[in-house]
């Protein structure tokens, strides 16, 4: 048998759903499988999307996906966990209500489509256009690198509705994949074809007044007030990760063969793995002090922090554990592969230098002297 990572499974009659699938369903069957077996909705507070993220409950359900699935499914369900179903539960009207009804029953899939063709991250840059009638709304523009894209029943659209960077020219739009004028391309991306990512063009597509999600003009902040979600989503999501490949990790160094011992008896072996061991402490309690902040406060420098940690320290433990294993790191399903995988941490939902950027403009903030305790008095 090859000395590769293997899959520690999370007992429990809970994730019945998920036992069931083989290791490498797509995002669109697990997402179907959690649906069904009614595990979607833990990830909100008293099972009400609106009602804002559950932390443990969010973060319980990523690492059940991730201790069975590959990278790429696990990014198409914390997508729609943490912010496409969100931005999808702020519309009011029967078209968003039976959208979300089916999502949460795992009846189909949503995608979140923000980035534009020409802007990357640059949301108050994008193109893509929303002409807002009396009675109907028309589409125009394209969407890449869409997570879902390929899978999706409807496809929430951020686009402009007036020219300029102002933050209350957006609105979201919910769009049926199935409207005439929607055009879906996969991505050329054998490492995340699970994830349905694909391009979406949007040719004159025509649909009612009451598509809009939220308010015309609300887009930009019904994104902020969700990514911060997001954000905190990735971040337990990279624990979850490092942790598993830090387990398979240690237990390939205890059992490969070196000289009269093992790899782990290695003084050098040894201390690379502690290091990678502590930056994963180090964002566990990252995430354990931040997730209220994010959750309930909506506080953008605390997700920014979580992003900008949690992109470094998936980096940093993946690439040492890809040392670690050697050879045997490149076989199909190996720890390289999963290491080139996991390079999106630094990349989607805002690059590293974006969040860094965040994390400068609150230095004085962080920097000042904090209050001394009462004790300390």
């Amino acid at each position: 048998m090859p000395d590769t990572p293997h899959r520690e499974r999370q007992a429990g009659p809970d994730w019945a759903a998920l036992d069931a699938l083989p290791a490498t369903a797509s995002g669109a069957r697990i997402w179907a499988a959690l649906g069904e077996g009614g595990l979607t909705a833990r990830a909100y507070r008293g099972g009400a999307v609106g009602a804002g993220a559950d932390i443990d409950g969010l973060g319980g359900l990523l690492t059940a996906v991730d201790a069975r699935f590959s990278v790429a499914a696990t990014l198409s369900v914390s997508v729609q966990l943490a912010t496409a179903l969100p931005v999808l539960a702020a519309g009011a009207a029967p078209a968003a209500r039976s959208a979300l009804e089916r999502a949460l029953a795992g009846r189909a899939t949503i995608a979140l489509a923000a980035t534009d063709v020409t802007a990357g991250t640059d949301l108050t840059a994008l193109r893509t256009q929303v002409r807002i009638e009396d009675d109907a709304l028309e589409v125009t523009g394209g969407k890449n690198w869409i997570t879902n894209a390929t899978t999706a029943g409807h496809h929430l659209v951020l686009a402009r509705h007036r020219p300029g960077r102002h933050f209350t020219h957006f609105t979201w739009v919910l769009v049926p994949a199935d409207a005439p004028g929607v055009e879906v391309t996969a991505a050329d991306s054998a490492l995340f074809a699970d994830s349905g990512v694909g391009h979406i063009t949007f040719d004159g597509v025509r649909v009612g007044r009451d598509h809009v999600l939220g308010r015309v003009g609300f887009g930009l902040p019904l994104f902020a007030r969700h990514i911060g979600t997001e954000r905190l989503a990735g971040a337990q999501w990279a624990v979850a990760l490092c942790r598993r490949t830090l387990r398979d990790t240690h237990r390939h160094l205890t059992a490969r063969a070196h000289g009269d011992g093992t790899l782990w008896d290695l003084d050098s072996v040894r201390q690379r793995f502690a290091l990678c061991l502590l930056r994963l402490r180090e964002l566990q309690a990252l995430v354990a002090e931040s997730g209220d902040s994010v959750v309930a406060a909506h506080d953008a420098t605390a997700a920014a922090t979580l992003k900008a940690a949690a992109g470094a320290t998936v980096s940093e433990v993946l690439g040492g554990c890809g040392q670690l294993w050697g050879a045997a790191g490149f076989t199909t399903g190996g720890i390289q592969e999963v290491r080139a995988q996991a390079a999106l941490f630094g990349i989607g939902g805002g690059a590293n230098e974006v969040v860094l950027d965040v994390l400068a403009d609150a230095a004085g903030t962080l920097l000042a002297e904090p209050a001394l305790p009462d004790v300390l008095r």
